[in-house]
C-alpha cells in the first residue's frame, strides 16, 4: 500500500445497539484518520465507547453507519469470512488477557496467526523467531506461558501479534493485568516497535500509558471529544 494512504480512515461511524426506545447508540458519528507509523492512544470512562470503537476497528464487529477502510479497504462492507481473513493478515491484536494456549512453547504460540495462514512450517518458525528476538524474547522461544512471567507472557503476545507484519497493531489495555515492573517492559516494547515504524493504536484508560503514544484521542458518550498530539493534554 502507499506511505501516504491513512492506515485508519474512519468516516462518521455510528453504533447502535438494540431497537426503539431500548436502543442504545454506543458511537455518534467518529470520524479519525490514522497515519502509518502513528502511535495512538484512545482514552474514555467505562461507557464512553472506546471497547465499542476498538471491536469495529478491529473488524470484531461492524458499524451501523459509515464507513471504515484499514489500509485502503472498506471493512464495513466486508462478509464475514472476508473480515476473518483482514482480522489475520492486517491486525495484529494484544490483550489485557494474553490468550495464549497453555503447555505450547513460546515460539508455538507466535506461530498459530502464520499456521491459520496456511504458511509452510520452515518459514513460519523462522518468522516467529524473528517476532520473539523483536520483543527480546530469544532465549524463551523454547518456554511454555507458565514457565514465564506476566510480563514475558505479554510479550509473547506482543510477538504473536507483529508475525503476520499487520497494517495495525491494536493494543487493548494492554498492561491491565501487569505489576509496575512488567507494564514498563510491555510498553518499552510497543515504543521501541513505534520508532522502528509500527502503527499503534492503543485503548487504555491510564493517563501514564496514554503519555507513551504521540497522539491521544479522548471519548466521551461515543463521540472524539478531544485529539491531542504528544499527549501533552
Amino acid at each position: 500500500m502507499s506511505a501516504d494512504l491513512p492506515v485508519l480512515n474512519v468516516r462518521d461511524v455510528v453504533k447502535v445497539y438494540g431497537e426503539g426506545e431500548t436502543s442504545v447508540r454506543a458511537l455518534r458519528g467518529i470520524t479519525l484518520r490514522v497515519q502509518r507509523g502513528e502511535y495512538v492512544a484512545v482514552m474514555g470512562a467505562s461507557g464512553s465507547g472506546k471497547s465499542t470503537l476498538m471491536n469495529i476497528l478491529g473488524c470484531l464487529d461492524i458499524p451501523t453507519s459509515g464507513e471504515y477502510l484499514l489500509d485502503g479497504v472498506d471493512v464495513s462492507r466486508l462478509a464475514d469470512r472476508q473480515l476473518a481473513l483482514v482480522r489475520n493478515r492486517r491486525i495484529g491484536f494484544v490483550f489485557q488477557a494474553f490468550n495464549l494456549i497453555p503447555r505450547t512453547t513460546a515460539l508455538g504460540n507466535v506461530e498459530l496467526p502464520l499456521a491459520y495462514a496456511g504458511m509452510k512450517g520452515a518459514e513460519r518458525r523462522r518468522r516467529a523467531r524473528a517476532a520473539l528476538a523483536a520483543v527480546g524474547l530469544a532465549d524463551r522461544a523454547g518456554h511454555e506461558p507458565n514457565q514465564l512471567s506476566g510480563g514475558q507472557q505479554q510479550r509473547v503476545a506482543v510477538a504473536r501479534a507483529l508475525v503476520t507484519a499487520p497494517a495495525l497493531v491494536l493494543a487493548d489495555e494492554p498492561t491491565g493485568n501487569l505489576d509496575t515492573q512488567s507494564s514498563g517492559e510491555v510498553l518499552a516494547v510497543l515504543d521501541r516497535l513505534n520508532r522502528a515504524g509500527r502503527t499503534i493504536l492503543l485503548i487504555t484508560h491510564e493517563h501514564d500509558i496514554a503519555a507513551h503514544a504521540r497522539r491521544v484521542i479522548r471519548l466521551v458518550d461515543g463521540r472524539i471529544v478531544a485529539d491531542d498530539l504528544r499527549g501533552t493534554a
